[in-house]
């Protein structure tokens, strides 16, 4: 069993395994293709809670 496949920050390079330190990863993906889209993730996620912020911050006032 793969320990799955990791977005390097610093390297721009997708690893299988944990090979570098825990604060230059993004993961575990379950495929090399779904790590090579670790970053286009991470955006469109801090886009839905950054909207669902501004959601609720409406709704409060």
């Amino acid at each position: 069993m793969t320990e799955g496949f990791y977005f390097n920050v610093e390297t721009g390079e997708v690893e299988q395994g944990k090979q570098s330190s825990w604060s230059s990863r993004l993961g575990p993906y379950p495929t090399r293709e779904a790590a090579e889209e670790a970053l286009s993730t991470a955006r469109q996620r801090t886009a839905a809670w950054d909207e669902e912020d501004r959601r609720r911050a409406a709704e409060d006032d």
